[in-house]
């Protein structure tokens, strides 16, 4: 999140303790777009404070350290408590994305195919793997981000827009007042 927005790497691990969350504008499809990201712990201490944070979210991004497999473990529990404390209308086709970040790193315990095959499982599930550190792929995973959740915003916002009638031609069967009642 913050090599994304700031352009920064820090090597100093802190735990995120509740949430954290910066905003960038962005142009996707040519409209502007201002992307709110939340920065969730992960920690079962800190589950009960989700619901708070993920009601009303367009999209859900599943983060898991490539060199940890208990990290990758956690994205089924993770994605299912998403999906329970926020309550999406349709939550089969919710807008998720993987990352698999420390790329950078050799140490390596989860191989790509093996969180591709979990991603197609639970509906093609876009992935990737990136590394904060080198700026590998961050850019291009945020942007698939902001497109499936604006492309889910526009199909549950779609209104049927009605004929439209021009009052001012009227015809006699309409009694020549100009009124279309």
């Amino acid at each position: 999140m913050n090599q994304y927005v700031n352009k920064k790497f820090s090597s100093q691990y802190k735990a995120t303790i509740g949430a954290d969350f910066l905003t960038k504008e962005v142009v996707v499809d040519e409209r502007l777009v201002t992307m709110q990201i939340w920065d969730t712990a992960g920690q079962e201490r800190f589950q009960s404070l989700g619901v708070a944070f993920y009601r009303g979210a367009d999209a859900c991004v599943l983060v898991y350290d490539l060199t940890n497999l208990k990290s990758f473990d956690n994205c089924e529990s993770w994605r299912d408590e998403f999906l329970i404390q926020a309550g999406p209308r349709d939550p089969e086709n919710f807008p998720f994305v993987v990352l698999g970040n420390k790329s950078d790193l050799e140490n390596r315990q989860v191989a790509f195919k093996r969180a591709q095959q979990w991603c197609t499982g639970k509906g093609n599930i876009p992935c990737f793997e990136t590394s904060a550190k080198d700026n590998t792929n961050v850019e291009q995973a945020f942007m698939e981000i902001a497109k499936n959740a604006l492309k889910q915003e526009s199909e549950e916002e779609q209104v049927e827009i009605p004929t439209i009638v021009d009052v001012s031609k009227t015809t006699a069967a309409s009694g020549g007042d100009g009124c279309a009642c």
